[in-house]
């Protein structure tokens, strides 16, 4: 049964991205804090006894390095909730290895028992609906009439041409092409189908890998056991 994936995965992958920036902010404010208490040591070490610091003047200063102080405190905390939620985006997407999801794209790979499925979607009705899979060079390996219906369908590709000859292993492309009565374009969208094999969270958000292909983790819209 396949499940929709809740819209607090790509907002934990988004979470995720900042967490370097809050980082350099809790250092700068840190060592803004440093500098300014190097500063107010130093004129109260070298003021002149008979024309001290005025009362007024040091009493805004002090409250000056109560507030860094605390912002010191508080993006520390902040830099330590963001690492947190690094670590659980990294098990949000632990949790897709193995299972079969559905994501927003049109290149996957050919799996190894020689079957390829995607998904499409037609906006409207078509009078004609052409598929047309590539490979990574751009040529045309397959074509087929699609469906004309408008709603969401799938297209099950047994990796062979149109002359029934196994393709070699690789990533294919599929392009849907649905036109009106009177020839206009109707707008489609197209999903992947595969099976999670790796999860990569290198590059600050949450990337899935469905053979040798990348997924963003905030593109897939559902997956199943």
């Amino acid at each position: 049964m396949t499940s929709s994936v809740s819209s607090a995965t790509s907002t934990s992958s988004a979470s995720t991205t900042s967490s370097s920036t809050t980082s350099t902010s809790a250092s700068s404010a840190s060592s803004t804090y440093n500098t300014f208490l190097k500063l107010l040591t130093t004129q109260l070490k070298n003021q002149d006894p008979l024309n001290p610091t005025d009362t007024t003047a040091f009493t805004q200063e002090m409250i000056g390095l109560a507030s860094l102080e605390q912002q010191v405190t508080t993006n520390s905390d902040l830099s330590s909730i963001q690492s947190s939620l690094s670590s659980l985006s990294a098990t949000n997407g632990v949790g897709y290895i193995g299972k079969t999801i559905v994501a927003s794209g049109s290149t996957e790979p050919l799996s190894s028992s020689g079957t390829t499925k995607w998904q499409y979607d037609l906006n409207e009705a078509s009078a004609s609906t052409t598929l047309t899979v590539t490979n990574s060079s751009g040529e045309t390996v397959y074509s087929t009439s699609g469906a004309t219906t408008s709603g969401n369908h799938t297209l099950s590709w047994d990796g062979t041409d149109n002359s029934g000859n196994a393709v070699s292993s690789g990533d294919y492309t599929l392009t849907v092409k649905a036109l009106d009565s009177s020839g206009n374009t109707i707008t489609t969208s197209t999903s992947i189908v595969g099976t999670v094999t790796g999860v990569d969270t290198s590059s600050g958000s949450t990337v899935l890998s469905v053979g040798d292909v990348s997924v963003s983790l905030s593109k897939v819209t559902g997956f199943s056991s």
